[in-house]
């Protein structure tokens, strides 16, 4: 008998044997899919176009986008890229194996990307930096820290974010369509990086604002028809107490207990510091530290606050990315919480909901990280390189690298953490994430920390290069100029722009008041979920 299962038609056998089978279908399904690819390849080539007028616009689009951004795209891609195919698989799943503690990683992120905002970004565009590596080698004078930081980021995005979001987008496609997981990624692959390394920061940012819309329409969607189907808020509190699967072992199906006995403590964000699944000094405390490297040290979000007109458009993007941040608790994990069925006819629009979530991360690390590798790495590898080849070796060999690596990390995620994606990503995060939290906090506000050896060792001069190099060079057909230089003037323009910090009185005023309000909304979920 056919049943609709999260929006999708399953049909199984009456004896149990075979599997689901589960596939989009319906014209209307497609055609929702179809235009949803189509209105953001649109957008994405469309930036590409406007940004590649000029050579110098192109180059400084892709790693930067040249200072040019409004507040509301910059705020909307600072959501889209923080939530991809992983929040909305691991927040689901989470939420439905344990409650909305889950939430809490959310809503933390209220009060840190004020701090953002407020504090790191105006030391960042002070310093006249591009990349968080360049500003720790500006801060403490030595190369070594700022090569260790762009290796570690990048794995850090190989291992947790690329790997899990292709995971977790690719088994929802799978699903929908009944392809192959390896397939699947494929394609999805594809599709991103066609505007993402066309494009660069500029098709980026717009396009996550494009993606931002889609998911928060999308998802709101589906938490009222959840909602409709369980009665209610206090209806659903009652009915997951007392939710117990009927079938809880079949060949083939492995589910831990946890999936299905529901926690006491389910409805509360504040759970107890010995027995909770989620103590609360770990939430308060433990995470805050968590989100000072990724919202404030990482380079994929700040990236997008460096690319803004001024100072009070940084803020005003904090601020908006802030307001967006309340949603995931009721977007993703009350209807994963739910786990209740979908009418049909929605199923292309979840769809869609859920390739959003993961191409607009995946554009976003995608284009830091051929930041981070072109700017800190390559450039220290070869430093006369021309523009042409830093371009070619950000944007096409290294995330070509990139992709296979974080293809071939997919199985390991896929047996990680018995099935609870978010504890996965989580778990490696929170091992690697404050010890690079603590170094930038230290360079802000403790003058005295420094790097000894950098600061006593002269540099090694750059002399010409050796047979073998020039050799090599040729070989692998790598031009010997230098690289294009700015004028004397063009140098201290540019200098003056990625340092200023001013703003208007009246829009100072305003993003001030929105960060107070944030902060209060921040507290009263806190307390009223706590």
């Amino acid at each position: 008998m056919a049943r609709a299962v999260y929006g999708f038609q399953s049909a199984r056998a009456g004896n149990g044997s075979e599997g689901p089978a589960i596939a989009i279908n319906n014209p209307a399904d497609i055609s929702v899919i179809v235009i949803y690819f189509l209105v953001v390849l649109a957008v994405g080539l469309w930036r590409v176009v406007v940004f590649s007028e000029s050579r110098a616009s192109l180059y400084g689009g892709h790693f930067y986008n040249s200072l040019s951004q409004e507040g509301w795209p910059i705020g909307a891609s600072l959501f889209a890229s923080n939530i991809g195919s992983g929040h909305f698989v691991g927040l689901a799943g989470t939420g439905a194996a344990a409650g909305i503690a889950i939430g809490g990683f959310e809503w933390n992120a209220l009060v840190v990307v004020v701090i953002l905002g407020w504090l790191f970004v105006p030391i960042y565009i002070k310093a006249g930096v591009v990349t968080m590596p360049e500003y720790l080698k500006k801060r403490f004078g030595g190369q070594r820290i700022r090569i260790y930081l762009s290796v570690l980021s990048l794995l850090l995005y190989i291992f947790t974010k690329i790997s899990a979001d292709m995971f977790s987008g690719a088994i929802f496609i799978q699903q929908a369509l009944n392809l192959d997981i390896y397939l699947a990624v494929i394609l999805l692959l594809l599709i991103t990086a066609l505007y993402t390394v066309t494009g660069g920061l500029a098709a980026v940012i717009y396009t996550d604002t494009l993606q931002t819309v889609i998911m928060v329409v999308g998802s709101f969607i589906l938490m009222g028809f959840c909602f409709g189907e369980v009665g209610g808020y206090e209806a659903f509190k009652d009915k997951y107490m007392k939710a117990v699967p009927s079938l809880i072992s079949a060949p083939g199906l492995n589910i831990s207990k946890s999936c299905y006995t529901p926690r006491p403590d389910s409805f509360h964000i504040f759970r107890d510091p010995v027995t909770g699944d989620l103590p609360w000094p770990g939430l308060v405390f433990g995470l805050t530290v968590l989100g000072t490297w990724y919202w404030c040290t990482d380079q994929v979000i700040v990236q997008r606050c460096l690319s803004a007109k001024n100072m009070s458009h940084v803020k005003a993007g904090c601020i908006l990315c802030g307001y967006l941040k309340l949603l995931p608790m009721f977007l993703m994990v009350f209807p994963g919480m739910t786990s209740r069925i979908l009418y049909p006819g929605l199923r292309g629009l979840m769809l869609s909901v859920m390739l959003a979530s993961l191409m607009s991360s995946l554009t976003s690390i995608f284009n830091s990280a051929s930041t981070l590798f072109t700017m800190d790495i390559y450039t220290k590898v070869r430093r006369r390189a021309s523009e042409r080849e830093l371009m070619i070796a950000g944007r096409w060999v290294f995330i070509l690298v990139l992709i296979g690596i974080s293809i071939a990390w997919i199985p390991v995620v896929q047996t990680a953490q018995s099935g609870q994606l978010f504890d996965y990503i989580q778990s490696i995060t929170s091992y690697l994430g404050p010890p690079i939290a603590t170094v930038f906090l230290l360079a802000i506000f403790w003058k005295r920390t420094n790097e000894p050896v950098s600061l006593t060792s002269e540099p090694v001069p750059q002399g010409d290069p050796s047979c073998w190099r020039k050799a090599y060079n040729w070989f692998c057909g790598f031009e010997q100029s230098t690289g294009p230089q700015l004028s004397a003037e063009e140098q201290a323009e540019l200098q003056r722009k990625l340092t200023d910090t001013t703003e208007q009185p009246l829009w100072r005023n305003v993003v001030n008041i929105n960060a107070i309000i944030l902060l209060t909304v921040a507290v009263f979920f806190h307390g009223f979920f706590g």
